[in-house]
């Protein structure tokens, strides 16, 4: 249930500002200590209401409730740096540590006030709830978003993939270097292309995994 619903032609206007906020070249940052985190939650400053500023995603073994989750990605904007928090270490206390104002990730997730966007969040929200008892609320779903903008067929949802390469406004340079970093990416962690989800498992994390 969207506490934030997208209103403006519907959604076609949110989706494309959020999706072009996905798009420009990172840094990041690991965080894998009580005090890192602290000062990471402390840094968090006008995040409330439109545009958003929170994007995150969510890595694990079986990423659900019959499986792990051990890394939570958060990019701010306009910032544009990522930061890694390493749930595989902090253990709860990726969710409960509060900064110096009483804010925690976990009331982070849990507000209706605060924007946050994921792209297909069904396995993430799953895992967040099953696994650390976060129940999520100011959600907008990307995937949801591209569907109700869509101007034709609306029976299935696209993957992540597929909306690039349909309404990204990156340049063809660009896209290509996307296509080569995904590929990467999957051959780290895909069975079928030699990878393994463990890659996530291990510490410290290889700096593939953190790039």
């Amino acid at each position: 249930m969207f506490d934030h619903s997208p209103r403006e032609d519907n959604g076609k206007a949110e989706y494309g500002s959020c999706f072009v906020a996905l798009q420009t070249p990172m840094k990041s940052e690991l965080i894998n200590t009580s005090p890192l985190l602290t000062v990471f939650l402390d840094s968090l400053k006008d995040i409330e209401g439109e545009p958003p500023s929170l994007y995150l995603d969510l890595e694990g073994n079986n990423l659900s409730r019959l499986g792990t989750l051990l890394l939570v990605t958060v990019l701010i904007k306009p910032r544009d740096k990522v930061y890694l928090i390493d749930v595989t270490t902090l253990g709860r206390d990726a969710f409960d540590v509060a900064g110096s104002d009483g804010r925690s990730l976990r009331s982070i997730l849990e507000s209706s006030k605060i924007i946050q966007v994921f792209f297909d969040i069904r396995n993430d929200s799953d895992a967040l709830f099953s696994l650390y008892d976060v129940k999520v609320r100011g959600i907008w779903d990307l995937q949801l978003l591209q569907l109700a903008s869509r101007e034709f067929s609306k029976r299935c949802v696209n993957g992540l993939a597929k909306c690039i390469e349909r309404d990204s406004r990156i340049g063809y340079a660009e896209k290509q270097k996307w296509q080569t970093v995904k590929m990467k990416g999957r051959s780290l962690f895909d069975p079928a292309r030699g990878g393994s989800y463990a890659v996530f498992d291990e510490r410290p994390l290889s700096s593939d995994v953190e790039a």
